[in-house]
């Protein structure tokens, strides 16, 4: 997981209602146009806004060091300033009226899905097989207790189906990415969506905070650090950014956890799909079918990158020198941490919460208490699964 607003604006593809298809190839997915003055107006308060976090956290730590504020200075991480920055240039863009004109040039999905897999680059294979044992059992029992949680919450408290499809799936698997899945695969309204998105930024952008440093003081080996952010927080982007704060090795089992669930929003989708079209609508269903090939096209195709990646980095560093290994993986480091700073950057711009003033309070007391119940299972299972485990 893309971040709410992202969300919001790529359910022209797939989302509620009906998908929008198009030739146009100066369109993008989210129906915005490219190569213009907006666009390009998105683009730039981005790139300023991740030069400037780029430049923070390589030069704070300087201007702190030998002072009080040395701790602080040392452990403010990159993500911290890129999603403050965000927020930052938000308010400021929302104030002059041109936020929501500027959004197609807030690429948090391209910038999220090209930093993981160049990520994928930095994590040796060795380190990927060894966690997908882990990682796939936890996944498929995380995502079916908190699924399941989720919606029987939601049928106690009278949510309507669809609406309870998007939170269950979204708060089990990874956030927007999987609602907009379960969008197209329920065929949800517009608005149920769009709360949706809103719900999974508001919880995921204090989780990338607070999550490290509860694992901080429960005194979480890093791989069982990675592998609860990876199977707790919502999103792929705050997962990112949450095991960026907490270092680079609960970074690499984050990420091969979050990246293990990701793969199943296309069993999950064919899953609600035949369920929605045989039982849920059957009265009003037209003949068709679901296909199966839609779990190609619901399988979020950046995880074959991220493997890719790693199994040429692998074969690369395998017949490389230490000082030339040091060199690659820094360099490596050096792109990633670019693109996600991009990534963070453009959540805090397409932060929004006006969808939620008219929900009402059970879809915001479902997704809360589904999120805690998911913190509390995913904890667990992470303590059990990668207990031991050394990255």
């Amino acid at each position: 997981m893309s971040a709410g607003e992202a969300g919001v604006n790529e359910f022209a593809t797939v989302s509620a209602g009906a998908a929008v298809g198009t030739t146009d190839d100066s369109l993008l997915e989210d129906g915005s146009r490219l190569w213009t003055p907006a666009f390009f107006g998105g683009l730039a308060a981005v790139l300023v806004g991740g030069i400037v976090a780029r430049y923070l956290a390589v030069h704070v730590p300087e201007w702190t060091a030998g002072s009080s504020w040395s701790g602080i200075g040392a452990a403010i991480e990159f993500p911290i300033y890129a999603i403050a920055l965000g927020l930052l240039l938000n308010i400021g863009l929302n104030a002059a009226g041109v936020r929501d004109k500027l959004a197609g040039g807030y690429r948090t999905e391209f910038f999220i899905k090209t930093g993981l897999v160049i990520l994928g680059a930095g994590i040796v294979l060795s380190v990927i097989i060894s966690a997908a044992g882990p990682a796939i059992l936890q996944a498929v029992l995380l995502i079916s207790a908190v699924f399941a949680f989720t919606w029987w919450l939601g049928g106690v408290v009278g949510l309507d189906q669809k609406l309870r499809a998007l939170l269950a799936t979204a708060v089990s698997i990874c956030g927007v990415s999987a609602a907009i899945a379960a969008a197209g695969a329920v065929q949800a309204k517009r608005e149920q969506l769009a709360y949706a998105a809103s719900l999974v930024i508001v919880f995921a952008l204090p989780s990338i905070f607070l999550f490290p440093w509860i694992a901080g003081l429960l005194g979480l080996s890093p791989a069982v650090t990675g592998a609860w952010l990876g199977g707790n927080i919502d999103t792929t982007a705050a997962v990112t950014a949450a095991g960026s704060i907490a270092g680079e090795q609960p970074l690499a089992i984050a990420t091969v956890v979050k990246l293990t669930q990701n793969a199943l929003i296309g069993v999950v989708a064919v899953a609600l799909t035949a369920w929605f079209a045989f039982k849920v609508e059957a009265a009003d269903a037209d003949g068709s079918k679901p296909r199966l090939v839609e779990l190609w096209h619901r399988f979020p195709k950046f995880v074959l990158g991220f493997v890719a990646a790693s199994i040429a980095a692998t074969l690369v560093l395998k017949g490389a020198s230490p000082a030339d290994a040091d060199q690659i993986n820094s360099s490596v480091k050096t792109l990633r941490d670019y693109f996600l700073i991009l990534a963070f950057v453009s959540i805090g711009l397409e932060f929004k919460v006006k969808a939620l003033r008219d929900a009402g309070w059970k879809p915001v007391g479902v997704f809360g208490a589904a999120t805690v119940f998911n913190a509390l299972v995913a904890l667990l299972l992470a303590s059990v699964l990668f207990k031991g485990f050394v990255v």
